[in-house]
């Protein structure tokens, strides 16, 4: 199979997952409360086929390969019996909260797999996890498993803050403190706007630092540490931005074609990483790919889960937002304006993901490598 084909099927099916995970997170939250759901669909409208029937629920396969849906019984019309909303605040709370909870317990799956395999991370230590050959990088010396102490005689402690050092130096020269076992090293490299985003201006790959656990309430204490510091940095790209601390590209939205994008690339990675460790060379069987590509599914999840809590119509924030008024004044917005923001909602909301699936054509997103 050629590493598109297998970019396009992983695409399909990560993307399909992690929808299908959130919605599952409301259908169970709702038929725990005993909310009626009329359809349980996988894969998006048209219909091809019903599978069967439980209780009151249809479930569908539907002709679009992507995520799933439910069709609850109800939902915008708070007079009907046993639906969304009649059902009472708290209920509608925790339907609407449920898919992104449920995307968020994928994230921590997801990265408590990863610490598993690769160790408990150290955030604190930026490590090089790969060097391309030839790239300034490897012509300063610098070798896998390198921790980089200071750039210019500047200490720092994040990968952002290594990425906007070596962006705000570009084509001038940059002095590294590298530490290698116990020795320190001290070299010099010039990265260069010369060369393209999947390349990177330096032509390494960084990582954090890493110790092997054999526990795993310990990897799972931390796939849960990172899976929230992942949301926060979500939610605080929008101030970093504003401050100058991200830039507009590295802060984009990106549609389905950007995100096809970074999964090509990261299939890439993996499958060379893979061919690397196999190499007569290595003398070690190949690993199978997960690093890169489980790292984009966990945000892939996380971003979801946030980005439907945000408080905008028609999305679920938006819905919970409309739900607080009753909780502390203990009446309801009327379900006809209400219904009304939610359809503008939605128009906006469509309007703006034509534009940033346009976009992901007009500008095309790379991963950006140092």
């Amino acid at each position: 199979m050629s590493i598109n084909i297998l970019a396009g099927a992983i695409f399909i099916a990560v993307f399909g997952i992690v929808i299908l995970v959130h919605e599952l997170g409301h259908f169970l939250v709702g038929r725990f409360f005993k909310v009626e759901i009329e359809e349980f669909g996988i894969g998006l409208p048209p219909k091809m086929f019903s599978l069967f029937r439980w209780k009151e629920t249809e479930f569908t396969i539907n002709w679009l390969p992507i995520g799933g849906f439910n069709r609850f019984k109800g939902e915008n019309n708070p007079e009907a019996e046993g639906g969304l909303a009649a059902a009472s605040p708290g209920v509608r709370l925790a339907v609407l909260f449920a898919g992104a909870i449920m995307n968020l317990l994928m994230g921590i799956l997801v990265y408590t797999i990863i610490f598993s395999k690769t160790g408990i991370p150290n955030f604190d230590i930026v490590q090089i996890y790969e060097v391309t050959p030839g790239s300034p990088a490897a012509e300063a010396g610098f070798h896998v498993d390198d921790i980089i102490l200071k750039i210019n005689d500047e200490a720092f402690n994040s990968e952002p803050k290594m990425r906007a050092i070596i962006v705000d130096n570009m084509d001038k020269e940059i002095s590294f403190t590298l530490q290698r076992g116990e020795e320190i090293i001290e070299t010099s490299a010039v990265p260069l706007s010369s060369r393209n985003a999947e390349e990177g201006a330096m032509g390494f790959i960084p990582s954090y630092g890493s110790e092997k656990s054999s526990s795993f309430l310990t990897t799972l204490s931390y796939g849960t540490q990172t899976t929230f510091l992942h949301a926060q940095e979500i939610l605080l790209m929008p101030a970093r931005m504003l401050r100058g601390s991200l830039s507009p590209e590295e802060g984009r939205f990106i549609g389905f074609r950007g995100i096809y994008n970074i999964f090509q690339q990261t299939v890439d990675a993996d499958v060379e990483s893979r061919e690397e460790e196999s190499s007569p060379s290595a003398g070690t069987p190949a690993p199978p790919p997960t690093y890169y590509t489980l790292n984009l599914i966990a945000s892939l999840t996380i971003t979801l889960g946030v980005f439907n809590l945000l408080p905008f119509p028609a999305l679920d924030g938006g819905r919970i937002f409309f739900i607080i008024p009753e909780l502390l004044f203990k009446k309801r917005v009327p379900a006809e304006f209400e219904n009304v923001v939610h359809g503008v909602g939605m128009m906006l909301l469509l309007g703006f993901m034509l534009y940033i699936n346009v976009m992901d054509f007009v500008n095309p997103v790379d991963i950006l490598i140092p």
